[in-house]
């Protein structure tokens, strides 16, 4: 009579996806050998299958070393095992040996192969196996066509010059059947001997492949053939048209997804929102989001991430604001997701707010994470928390990812430590596009031009071809330092690498001419642009002619510029400016009481200072400042030995038709100047001040400033609404010239 034990055991093996765990197994295993010994091969072969389901890789290996012949089931079975755990090079090699030893495969290992190569980006011995599949007659498999189909998607543009198996490293794992299969060249070998022969028939028998077709050829053509479809399967093709740029085929393909009754999941919407973002399309976005929040899908974490995504790019910030306060669980993308959301938006100080309350809520900040937030820095030039950030990166290990160090490169230069921005961009392994165009706008922001020009010229000769913002910031280099040639030479040039020049470009090039005091030239550029000219084109215009005291052209640059945008304020107090400046006081009540009957109001000058982690602000003529006091004792002090010095207050600058005293006192109370006396007041001698303005700096102010800076023997950093300026020993780095 048979044992109890016996009898679980006959049940087990009839059942072997009844044992569920680890424990389970090893038991099953241990009876087996207690009972009927080690040598049978079909029990080997069962065992072996039951722990490579549950993905227990050292065991699957220990049974598959004790093989003197090795079953195509065992194979199989640790190909798969090796692939679940993340083995991927030893998976290929095995399957390889596999096929050398004349072993079948089938529908059940080729999924886990193609997943092998899909993540050792490995497009050609893909393709090999693709032949291999043909060849067997897998292709209308459903779990290999979706292995094949995500391959294709995600390697497509990938380049056939780098192979993972021309240098294969030596594999990690120490239970591997034979250690040679990853730590000489026979693996090479096999795997060229694979090429040849599974890709010649694979080209032979898919006469329906053309020849250098996409990946997304590939994955559509595989699409086709396939008989039966799941949602994975859909998913794929729609997920490979979106990362393509082929949005209308990919809602056509959910639309054909809809009517082949199979319901959409969090995958599949979370793929086809980004198209909705693209095209700024937020009524379609939101009918997604209706669907979602119908299917129960609403709360899933990657659809949470997405609709925030959609709702940023579509600028409606406070709908992505309102899904991530629905959302049940905030990870580290949903968080990130907000963070990008509320920086792309302009909104800094909610994005750095929900930074802190990430790290609150004891999310680890990603790489992804610093990329998103110090951008915020560089606007608000908090450089006090731009470092904390840069040491915490250091510490982590991400101080050479890339985008990281590009937007630290970018902060810096922001903050107006141009010397350190240059020393982490210098220090990066590679350097692309963004990481150039970075350092290349830091050097024009802050006065550097020549330098900009020669880190122009660099970037083309590292074999990096310019964009259009590469171009962008050439261009404003150029315009900021008045090298109107070069400028001209650089746009002109834009064409040889592909690039259109848009609004942007035109508008560098009008403000390029306009600087120089070539204010008729520039009028004529802009008339003659192939683009119709928009406000802003005609701004920088019209402040040259500020500049310039060109009252005449003024007045048409302001009338183009009413027809073009008749809803903004700036031609009305720019051209007001200038009334005032030349005595027009009447023509300059008249426009000033236009203004009021159309409801504008300026915006007020303003600048922020940022002392002790706190941001304060001061508005021109305000004495609200708990310091007002001090701040005063300390601008009246000054402007005394500013006088010593040789100062003369230009009080053209004070656009107010009352006495010189009294325009003498509106210019020494301007927001600059406050910010700076509570710089003084606030920070040890010798400190850097850093301020920001909303407007542009005076004339005055800046001539007021060089001389603190020469007579306090401090470094002002001063960001206006156009450029950096730093002072230093009585000058300042635009070299008057802005």
């Amino acid at each position: 009579m048979e044992s109890s034990s016996e009898n679980l055991v006959k049940t087990l093996l009839r059942n072997p996806s009844s044992i569920k765990t680890k424990s389970q197994a090893k038991q099953l295993h241990a009876q087996i050998v207690k009972t009927r010994g080690s040598r049978s091969v079909s029990l080997a072969t069962i065992i072996l299958g039951i722990y490579s389901d549950l993905n227990l890789l050292k065991e699957s290996l220990e049974v598959f070393n004790n093989f003197r012949y090795v079953p195509t089931k065992a194979w199989k079975s640790v190909v798969r095992c090796y692939s679940c755990n993340g083995h991927f090079r030893d998976s290929l090699a095995c399957f390889v040996e596999m096929r050398g030893w004349g072993k079948l495969p089938g529908s059940d290992v080729f999924p886990s192969v193609v997943r092998a190569c899909t993540h050792l980006k490995e497009l050609r011995v893909g393709e090999s196996v693709h032949g291999c599949v043909i060849r067997f007659g897998m292709e209308s498999d459903l779990y290999t066509g979706n292995a094949l189909m995500n391959m294709y998607a995600k390697l497509q543009v990938l380049s056939h010059d780098y192979h993972v198996f021309d240098e294969i490293p030596q594999s990690d794992h120490v239970y591997s059947r034979r250690s040679s299969l990853t730590q000489d060249s026979e693996i090479g070998i096999l795997i060229n001997e694979l090429i040849r022969s599974e890709k010649s028939h694979f080209e032979s028998l898919s006469g329906r492949r053309v020849k250098n077709a996409t990946g997304l050829d590939s994955v559509s053509k595989i699409f086709q053939m396939m008989p039966d479809k799941d949602v994975v399967s859909w998913n794929t093709v729609i997920g490979g048209n979106v990362q393509s740029g082929l949005y209308e085929e990919a809602l056509e393909r959910l639309r054909e997804m809809s009517n082949a009754y199979l319901k959409p999941d969090c995958f599949t919407l979370s793929s086809v929102l980004p198209v909705f973002a693209r095209h700024v399309d937020v009524l379609k976005g939101k009918e997604i989001h209706g669907y979602a929040i119908r299917h129960g899908f609403d709360k899933d974490e990657f659809i949470g991430s997405s609709l925030i995504d959609m709702y940023a790019t579509c600028t409606r910030v406070e709908d992505s604001y309102r899904v991530f306060n629905l959302l049940s669980e905030k990870d580290d993308v949903s968080w990130n997701s907000i963070i990008a959301g509320c920086v792309q938006n302009g909104t800094f100080d909610e994005g750095l707010g929900l930074f802190r309350q990430m790290l609150a809520a004891n999310v680890k900040p990603v790489e992804v994470s610093f990329s998103a937030i110090l951008p915020a820095c560089a606007h608000l030039t908090t450089l006090h928390l731009g470092k904390q950030l840069h040491a915490y990166i250091i510490r982590v290990g991400f101080a050479q990812n890339m985008y990281i160090a590009s937007s630290l490169v970018d902060m810096y230069a922001k903050c107006g430590k141009i010397m350190t921005a240059r020393c982490i961009f210098d220090r990066m392994e590679i350097h692309d596009s963004v990481s150039w165009t970075a350092i290349i706008m830091g050097y024009a922001l802050n006065g550097h031009a020549r330098e900009a020009t020669i880190l122009f010229e660099n970037m083309q000769h590292d074999k990096i071809k310019p964009n259009a913002v590469a171009y962008l910031a050439i261009l404003t280099a150029c315009s900021h330092a008045g090298l109107v040639d070069e400028g001209w030479n650089y746009f002109t040039s834009m064409s040889r690498y592909g690039v259109s020049p848009d609004l942007e470009h035109y508008a560098s090039i009008a403000d390029l001419l306009g600087r120089a005091g070539r204010l008729m030239e520039a009028y004529k550029f802009i008339n003659d642009m192939p683009i119709k000219p928009t406000g802003s084109i005609w701004a920088t215009l019209l402040s040259a002619c500020r500049v310039h005291k060109n009252v005449e052209l003024a007045e048409k640059v302001a009338k183009e510029m009413t027809t073009a945008d008749p809803g903004n304020m700036g031609p009305y107090l720019l051209l007001s400016n200038m009334y005032s400046a030349a005595g027009r006081w009447n023509d300059a009540s008249k426009l000033r009481t236009n203004m009021k009957m159309k409801g504008m109001r300026k915006p007020p000058a303003c600048s922020w200072i940022e002392v002790r982690n706190q941001v304060h602000a001061f508005v021109s003529g305000d004495i609200s400042h708990p310091c007002y006091d001090q701040i005063h004792v300390a601008l009246r002090d000054l402007y005394e030995r500013l006088k010593q010095e040789g100062y003369v207050p230009q009080i053209s600058e004070a656009l107010h038709d009352v006495d010189e005293e009294q325009k003498s006192d509106l210019l020494y109370t301007h927001s600059e100047r406050l910010a700076i006396a509570f710089g003084i007041i606030s920070t040890p001698a010798g400190t850097t001040i850093r301020i920001i303005k909303n407007l542009r700096v005076c004339v005055d102010c800046h001539t007021a400033i060089k001389f603190i800076s020469k007579i306090l023997g401090r470094d002002i950093i001063v960001r206006d609404n156009s450029r950096f300026h730093l002072f230093k020993d009585g000058n300042c780095s635009c070299g008057d010239y802005w």
